[in-house]
């Protein structure tokens, strides 16, 4: 059982040297657009999880949204689709910390430990070890939080039932911040693929948990939370709609990204 899972697409998906992966964030977050005066603290967001170069500018306009609560945020869960292993529910893992070039993210075992207890999810540092779906978001994370405490979770074929579940174990109050990671359409034409995503987004922002892997490839774990939303009357903002053509691809074959963010009512938070 590894200590620390240690990095495994740094230098591929994003930059394998701390000094340039730094910039590069700092990059996408000065270009990310701010938020209006009147917007609410984000408990939750949805960014996408491709190569920097490719997804970072939809994610970094995510990530602007939650520099503010730098000191307020002091735990993170993190929910991505398995691409590298099958998991039949979710699975969380048995190292105690996950390593970026950036440096080390200690996890929460006591909020672990309390997922271990659901039957749906398993110990598994095998379904984390190559799994960029989480690992990517872990230098914005970085940049915008300071330092933190992680609760990865690894997503395969957990029900929409069962994801909010697990979400709400670990809900927490204004020192959790929930970040669910998903790429949208993948490898359409660019104005096929534009069509398809705009509908996706709409039936996201309607609370609809209703996606399927054809739309966005962790379809399981933002059902999971959508279910959870209107259970708990979260409002939802989309921040960023784009795909790989409109930031570094060509377009003949692209693959969707999307931001958003939600936000518990006046109500529920006071």
């Amino acid at each position: 059982m590894p200590v620390i899972r240690p990095a495994a697409v740094a230098g591929a998906f994003y930059p394998g040297d701390a000094a340039a992966l730094a910039e590069e964030v700092r990059r996408h977050l000065r270009s990310a657009p701010g938020a209006r005066g009147e917007a609410r603290a984000p408990k939750v967001i949805i960014a996408p999880h491709a190569g920097y170069v490719y997804s970072g500018p939809v994610a970094a306009s995510a990530y602007a949204r939650v520099a503010p609560l730098r000191g307020t945020i002091t735990r993170v869960v993190l929910a991505g689709p398995a691409h590298r292993v099958p998991v039949l529910g979710a699975a969380v893992p048995e190292a105690k910390a996950f390593a970026t070039p950036l440096g080390d993210i200690a996890l929460d075992e006591e909020a672990l430990q309390r997922l271990r207890g659901l039957p749906f999810v398993e110990s598994s540092d095998r379904a984390h070890a190559l799994e960029h779906s989480l690992e990517v978001q872990l230098p914005f994370l970085q940049a915008v939080l300071g330092q933190f405490r992680l609760v990865p979770v690894v997503v395969g074929g957990a029900s929409p039932e069962e994801m909010a579940r697990l979400l709400e174990t670990v809900w927490g109050g204004d020192e959790t911040l929930i970040v669910v990671s998903t790429d949208l359409s993948h490898y359409l034409p660019y104005a096929m693929a534009s069509e398809r995503d705009r509908r996706t987004a709409d039936a996201i922002l309607a609370l609809s948990p209703r996606l399927e892997p054809e739309d966005a490839c962790g379809a399981a774990p933002v059902n999971g939370l959508l279910v959870l939303a209107r259970r708990l009357g979260l409002g939802i903002e989309l921040v960023d709609l784009r795909n790989s053509g409109d930031t570094a691809g060509g377009r003949g074959q692209v693959v969707g990204y999307g931001a958003f963010v939600l936000h518990e009512s006046a109500r529920r938070h006071a």
